[in-house]
């Protein structure tokens, strides 16, 4: 085994010292409250766009089906379930008028 030169450990230091200057500035970014405060906001925003998604999703197959209940396969409205729920709307407005009226009388 041949012995290092001096030259070769003061060329091993300068490259440890390099190395260790470069994981310390990596240590520092990764802890900095900048960096830190983004991959909180990161987080936050993906959980919240993660939501939003699930409840479009929920929202529109809500929809869907309701839908289904008033138009056919071809897409047609289906009058024998339109106008039963157009005739209970009506009567709802009509409640609500006649309670309102009664408060004010």
């Amino acid at each position: 085994m041949s012995a290092r030169t001096t030259a070769q450990i003061e060329a091993d230091i300068v490259r440890t010292r390099t190395q260790l200057a470069e994981t310390l500035d990596e240590l520092a970014m990764r802890v900095h409250p900048t960096t830190i405060s983004a991959q909180v906001k990161a987080k936050a925003v993906a959980a919240v766009e993660e939501k939003a998604g699930k409840a479009y999703v929920a929202a529109n197959g809500a929809v869907e089906k309701l839908r289904a209940q008033f138009v056919d396969e071809k897409g047609q409205p289906r009058a024998e379930r339109i106008v039963p729920a157009a005739l209970v709307g009506v009567g709802v407005v009509l409640l609500i008028a006649s309670a309102r009226k009664r408060r004010k009388g």
